[in-house]
C-alpha cells in the first residue's frame, strides 16, 4: 500500500484541514505510486507557523552547543537510512540511484557541519577606541522562518536551510516541492527521532498559490529562503519587500563550460557528459553551454556525440541506468518545446537526440533523448534560457576573450567551468567571469557543502547557502559594547 503522508505540526503528524490529499507518482513509472499528501489549506500554514512561534523561545535560548548534539544525532540516522531513501528519492524525482545515494550524502555531510558549527558560532572580538571597553559582534536567531525548497534535490536542500536555520536557534515551516514531499517528509521523521523538541520543525504540503503565499506574506515569518526560479524568486522578493522580510533566493543559471585548444580533451568530455546530462540536466548548475575554441570542436563534438548516445537511459532504480526521466509530464514539455525552438532558430543544428522517448518501459514514464545542439549563436534562445532538462548548446569561439564574453552574456550567474592547461588563462577566467561558482578543469556541477553556493545577477539576491555563509543568512548581527571605565566616555570626542 503506498504510505499515506499526512503534516508534521507541533510534533504531530496531522491531516490538513481541506481534507484533501493529492498524489506522488514515480516519473519513471507513473503506474507507482509513491503516496498521497496534504493539500493543505491557509489555516494549517498558520497553524504551522504558530506551533513554530510558541517553540521559538525556549529553542533560542537551548545552548548552541546543545543544539549541535542534536544534529550529531541526526547525521548518524541519516547514514543508517541513507539507502533506502536514496530508493524513495529515485522513485519520487526520478534521477539515478547513484545520484540519490550522493544527494543523501550531502544531507549527512551538512549536518556533521551544521554539528560543528554548533560549538563554533563565531562572532568578532575588535579594540574598542576607548580606555576600558570592550566591543564585539555576536550573531543572534531572528524567530520563525518559512522555507520552500525544490524537487531536483529533495534531501540535500531542505537540509541546506533547515540545518543552518535550526541550529542558530530558529524555527521553521518548510513547504517541499509538491513533486518531492516524500523525501522531505522523512527528514522530518529523521529530526524528530534526533530529539528536536515539538513545534521547532513544521512541515505542510500543498500548492505554491495556496501555501507558499500564506507563508510569504504571514506576519509572523521573520524570513523566507527560496530555492527555484527566477520568475517565482522576483514575485517573492517582492512580496517580502513590502514588509522588509528577510529574504534568501538562490535562483536559476544558464551555465557554461568553457573548452580551450589545450585542454585535456578526455577530461572536458567527461565533465560535459556529467555536467550537462547528470540529473537529466535539472540542476540549476547544469552544464547547458558548450563554449568551445575552433582548434578543438570537431573532435570534441564527434566524440561527445558518440558518448551522449551510449548513455543508457530508463528507471534510475536500475544501477546500470545512467539517466532518467524528467520529473513530470509538464517538464518534459517545456524540454520538448525548446527542442523545437532550437530546431526553427537560424543555423542550429541538431546532431544528437531531440525527441521523446517511446516504446517500451519508456511509455511508462517522462523521458527524453539526451540531446546537443552544433552551431549555436549565443543570443539564441536555446543559448539564453534555462531549459532544465537534457538539452547542451555548442557555441564556438576563436579567443579566451570571447568565451569569457559568451559565457558572461546571459541574465543568470551561477555555475561556470573551463578547462584549460594554462593557469594564466585559468586565472583570467576566475577574475572575469560573472559567476558566483568557478571551477578549473572540472564540471560546472559538484558543489561541497561546506563551501558557499549561490550566483549573481538574475541567479539569486546575494546571499550564499552553504558553509558558514548560510549561518548569517538566519542570524542577525549584534554589535555589543561593554564599557567597565565607571564614567561616560564620548566615542570619537573623548579619544580625539
Amino acid at each position: 500500500m503506498p504510505e499515506a503522508f499526512k503534516n508534521f505540526i507541533g510534533g504531530k503528524w496531522v491531516k490538513s484541514k481541506s481534507g484533501k490529499t493529492f498524489e506522488n507518482r514515480n516519473p519513471a513509472d507513473t503506474g507507482d505510486l509513491v503516496g498521497t499528501f496534504q493539500l493543505s489549506t491557509e489555516e494549517d500554514v498558520d497553524a504551522a507557523v504558530q506551533a513554530a512561534k510558541k517553540a521559538y523561545p525556549d529553542w533560542r535560548d537551548t545552548p548552541a552547543p546543545e543544539r549541535a548534539e542534536i544534529m550529531y544525532r541526526v547525521a548518524h540516522i541519516m547514514r543508517d537510512r541513507k539507502d533506502e531513501i536514496a530508493q524513495l528519492m529515485t522513485r519520487e524525482m526520478g534521477k539515478v540511484i547513484a545520484e540519490t545515494r550522493g544527494d543523501m550524502q550531502e544531507g549527512i555531510d551538512t549536518a556533521d557541519f551544521a554539528a560543528g558549527e554548533g560549538r563554533r558560532m563565531h562572532g568578532q572580538t575588535v579594540p574598542s577606541e576607548l580606555r576600558n571597553k570592550a566591543a564585539y559582534v555576536i550573531h543572534r536567531p531572528m524567530g520563525v522562518w518559512g522555507l520552500i525548497t525544490p524537487w531536483n534535490f529533495p534531501v540535500a536542500i531542505p537540509t541546506w536551510k533547515t540545518y543552518p536555520a535550526i541550529t542558530t536557534g530558529n524555527t521553521i515551516v518548510i513547504k517541499p516541492a509538491t513533486y518531492t514531499p516524500a523525501c522531505t517528509a522523512k527528514l522530518m521523521e529523521i529530526l524528530d527521532e534526533a530529539g528536536v523538541p515539538k513545534g521547532v520543525i513544521n512541515y505542510v504540503t500543498g500548492s505554491g498559490g495556496v501555501v507558499g503565499e500564506r507563508l510569504i506574506n504571514h506576519p509572523d515569518i521573520r524570513g523566507i529562503s527560496f530555492t527555484g526560479s527566477s520568475e517565482v524568486g522576483k514575485r517573492i522578493g517582492e512580496a517580502t519587500g513590502k514588509t522588509l522580510k528577510r529574504c534568501s533566493l538562490e535562483l536559476g543559471g544558464k551555465n557554461a563550460q568553457i573548452v580551450m585548444d589545450d585542454a585535456n580533451l578526455e577530461l572536458a568530455l567527461d565533465g560535459a557528459l556529467w555536467g550537462a546530462f547528470g540529473t537529466t540536466g535539472q540542476r540549476c548548475t547544469a552544464t547547458s553551454r558548450i563554449i568551445i575554441q575552433d582548434g578543438v570542436h570537431d573532435e570534441f563534438v564527434t566524440e561527445l556525440v558518440k558518448r551522449v548516445k551510449a548513455l543508457k537511459v530508463g528507471n534510475g532504480l536500475d544501477e546500470s541506468v545512467q539517466m532518467g526521466p524528467l520529473v513530470s509530464e509538464a517538464q518534459l514539455k517545456t524540454v520538448e518545446s525548446y527542442v523545437k525552438i532550437g530546431q526553427l532558430e537560424d543555423k542550429a543544428k541538431l546532431v544528437c537526440g531531440g525527441k521523446r522517448l517511446v516504446g517500451g518501459d519508456f511509455d511508462k514514464g517522462w523521458f527524453h533523448e539526451p540531446t546537443i545542439f552544433d552551431e549555436v549563436k549565443p543570443d539564441m534562445r536555446i543559448a539564453q534560457e534555462e531549459i532544465f532538462g537534457p538539452v547542451l548548446s555548442v557555441i564556438t569561439v576563436k579567443t579566451l576573450d570571447e568565451a569569457i564574453e559568451v559565457l558572461n552574456g546571459t541574465v543568470y550567474g551561477l555555475s561556470s567551468s573551463i578547462y584549460t592547461q594554462d593557469v594564466n588563462a585559468a586565472m583570467r577566467a576566475i577574475e572575469r567571469i560573472e559567476a558566483g561558482i568557478t571551477y578549473v578543469n572540472g564540471p560546472t556541477i559538484g558543489a561541497e557543502c561546506h563551501m558557499p553556493f549561490g550566483g549573481v545577477k538574475e541567479t539569486g539576491n546575494g546571499h550564499r547557502e552553504g558553509g558558514w555563509t548560510a549561518y548569517e543568512i538566519f542570524t542577525e548581527m549584534k554589535t555589543v559594547y561593554i564599557d567597565y571605565s565607571g564614567k561616560l566616555q564620548r566615542a570619537q570626542i573623548d579619544n580625539k
